[in-house]
C-alpha cells in the first residue's frame, strides 16, 4: 500500500479554510464593535462598493447623471464588514492555494532532479561501457594481428 496516499498538507489545508470561516465571523463581529475599526477600516471600502454598485445600476437603468447617496452609517459597517470577512477568505483561499502550488512545484522538481540524476548515472555507465567495448575490440585486433602473423604450418602430403 502506497503511504503517501493521503497527504497531510492536503488535509492541513482543507482544516485552514475550514476554520477561515469563523475567524472571519469573529473579525466581523468585533468590526462592528470597534469605533476605529468601523471608521478607518470598515466604511470607507464599504462606501467606495456602494458608489461603484450604484453609478453602475444607474447607468445600466439609463440614469447617467444621478447623484449617489451614501450608505448611513449602520448599513455601511455592516457591510464593510462583510467585505472584511469575504476578503479574509479570499485571501486564507488564495494563501492556501499558493502553498499547494509551491509544495507541487518542489515535488515536480525534486522528482526532475532525481530523474537527472538517473540518466546522468546512465549516461555515464554508457560511457564506460563503449570505453570497455572499445579496449576489448583493440585487444582482439591485435590477437588476430599476432595470430596472423605466426606461420602457417604446411601440411605434406604423404601418398
Amino acid at each position: 500500500m502506497v503511504v503517501g496516499a493521503f497527504p497531510i498538507a492536503k488535509l492541513l489545508y482543507l482544516g485552514v479554510r475550514q476554520m477561515s470561516k469563523p475567524v472571519a465571523n469573529r473579525i466581523k463581529a468585533g468590526a462592528r464593535r470597534s469605533e476605529f475599526f468601523k471608521t478607518y477600516v470598515c466604511l470607507p471600502p464599504a462606501q467606495l462598493y456602494h458608489w461603484i454598485e450604484m453609478r453602475t445600476k444607474m447607468r445600466i437603468m439609463g440614469f447617467r447623471g444621478s447623484t449617489i447617496k451614501p450608505l448611513n452609517e449602520d448599513a455601511a459597517a455592516e457591510l464593510g464588514a462583510e467585505l472584511l470577512g469575504e476578503a479574509i477568505i479570499f485571501l486564507i483561499g488564495g494563501g492556501c492555494m499558493v502553498l499547494e502550488y509551491s509544495r507541487q512545484a518542489s515535488n515536480s522538481r525534486r522528482k526532475e532532479d532525481e530523474l537527472n540524476e538517473t540518466i546522468n548515472g546512465l549516461q555515464t555507465e554508457l560511457a564506460e561501457l563503449a570505453l570497455t567495448t572499445e579496449t576489448l575490440d583493440a585487444q582482439l585486433r591485435e590477437i588476430n594481428r599476432q595470430l596472423l602473423s605466426f606461420p602457417v604450418p604446411t601440411q605434406s602430403v604423404s601418398k
